[in-house]
């Protein structure tokens, strides 16, 4: 086991982004317990504010993620500096995607229907990570063998050709595929064969006419949406502390 660790994982330079990766699950993780002890009213934590203000865990979250993006760019990867940095990243990271829904709508929304975006974000942002880590590269590069490199035709084909499925894949709406498109070579051929997402660039500009195929996305929309959603509420309840529902958007424990 630790050859296999100093082989693919120091060896390589990843310390630093396993250790951005664990301190950045470890923190969300940790930030969602502390704050629904606070909601609950348990336990000696409080809620942080200056002066009347509340001070969401977002503010010293960019600010960590700051201080470590910069020190590890500053930092070589085999070294305690990088290592330290990874962590101080991870930790920033982990502060400022846990409110990433109060962000993208501008108001507290922590445990509101929309903050499930940001434990969806969240989980989003660690598995491609993890991907990462484990050796997938963007596009399937990492596929190719070292003869096919060299051959610049089949390199330049495989990135566009994929490229050009996670595009399609992309602007029928489905995002996630796309995502994971990009580091798994040519997962999104799926979502690009499939039909369109309903309100999707595709299905706008493509189905006005084709009265079927509208209908076909819709049908297959509901149904798929039917089947995952509750799948994916129950995870995101069990992961963010969504089981007691509080009217109304209330403040958001930091």
């Amino acid at each position: 086991m630790g050859h296999w660790f100093s082989r693919n994982i120091v060896e390589p330079g990843k310390l630093p982004m396993l250790l951005a990766l664990t301190s950045f699950v470890l923190t969300f993780l940790v930030t969602r317990a502390v704050t629904r002890l606070i909601r609950a009213g348990k336990g000696p934590f409080r809620n942080v504010s200056s002066g009347g203000l509340h001070i969401h865990h977002v503010v010293p979250g960019v600010v960590l993620t700051i201080l470590g993006g910069f020190g590890a760019v500053a930092s070589d990867r085999h070294g305690v500096g990088a290592a330290v940095f990874a962590v101080v990243f991870g930790i920033g990271a982990g502060l400022v995607l846990d409110e990433f829904a109060l962000i993208l709508h501008l108001d507290d929304v922590y445990w509101s229907d929309e903050g499930r975006k940001s434990v969806e974000v969240v989980v989003l942002t660690a598995a491609l990570v993890l991907l990462t880590l484990g050796g997938f590269s963007p596009l399937g590069v990492n596929d190719m063998t070292s003869e096919e490199r060299q051959n610049r035709t089949v390199f330049l084909l495989t990135v566009v050709l994929n490229f050009l499925i996670v595009l399609v894949t992309l602007v029928k709406g489905k995002l996630r595929m796309a995502v994971f498109g990009i580091l798994v070579p040519f997962v999104a051929i799926v979502g690009a064969v499939r039909l369109a997402r309903p309100g999707s660039w595709w299905s706008r500009h493509l189905y006005g006419r084709r009265h079927r195929a509208r209908a076909r996305s819709r049908i297959r929309a509901y149904r798929h949406d039917k089947r995952w959603t509750k799948v994916r509420r129950r995870v995101q309840d069990l992961i963010g502390g969504f089981q007691e529902r509080v009217p109304g958007r209330g403040s958001t424990p930091s």
